[in-house]
């Protein structure tokens, strides 16, 4: 099983354009790309829609809530 990311809105695009450039065999999906939660979702929200498709969230959010069990 692979890790598949979640690149937030507020990253940079030139990463997620660079790394499918450099790392085409990852999994890597940005916020508001068909399938994702749209752009403007709140965190929770997205967190959420992460731990339900097994993705791993790509942030630079200073502060970013987090519920393992929720």
């Amino acid at each position: 099983m692979s890790l598949k990311y979640l690149v937030d809105e507020n990253v940079d695009p030139v990463y997620t354009i660079q790394l499918r450039r450099k790392k085409p065999e990852l999994v890597i999906r940005a916020v508001g790309e068909i399938g994702t939660p749209p752009k403007s979702t709140l965190d929770p929200e997205i967190l959420l829609w992460c731990e339900k498709y097994g993705f791993s969230l790509v942030t630079n959010n200073p502060v970013i809530y987090f519920c393992i069990y929720c």
